[in-house]
């Protein structure tokens, strides 16, 4: 029973030293790894700098003015006015500050617009056959209307401006 017993403690070690080997070695995969994205940023990091170096260089305003003399005749630039200038005030309201569309009023507008443009393009065609000495006669086509919407879907198509937040 004892030779038994020995044998699987001897199993049961020997299990347990290859488990902590390969946890050992995947450990030290994982630590070769950290290395290699810490280089790799590193070098990302050092590249944004030599970047923004020469962005620096680039755009130093005695520079600009040179290039700006030497390519005048080509460029014809002009110094930008006063008045050009956007002060804080006219600046589009933020996003929160919107007012919230009237759904029924969107709609009706939707529909307008379709029947505009329906009504549009009956006049063009008739402009064009005109033009070409044909008769036309135009008869109203009713427009279709849309079928009914889901509330979700009303919801998921509000449309969002381009305001600054």
């Amino acid at each position: 029973m004892l030779k038994t017993f020995d044998l699987v403690l001897i199993g049961v070690m020997t299990a347990t030293a290859a488990v902590t080997y390969t946890i050992k070695h995947r450990a030290e995969l994982k630590l070769e790894e950290v290395h290699r994205l810490e280089a790799e940023i590193k070098l990302e990091e050092d590249t944004i700098d030599l970047l923004k170096a020469d962005w620096a260089l680039q755009s130093q305003p005695n520079r600009l003015e040179r290039l700006v003399k030497a390519y005048d005749d080509e460029l014809q630039l002009q110094p930008t006015q006063s008045t050009a200038l956007v002060h804080a005030k006219e600046l589009p309201m933020l996003k929160s500050e919107v007012p919230v569309p009237d759904v029924t009023e969107a709609k009706a507008s939707a529909k307008s617009a379709t029947e505009a443009s329906a009504k549009s393009a009956t006049e063009a065609n008739a402009k064009g056959a005109a033009l070409a000495g044909a008769t036309v006669t135009t008869k109203a086509q009713p427009v279709p209307k849309p079928a009914p919407r889901a509330a979700e879907e009303d919801e998921a198509d509000e449309i969002e401006t381009g305001s600054v937040e």
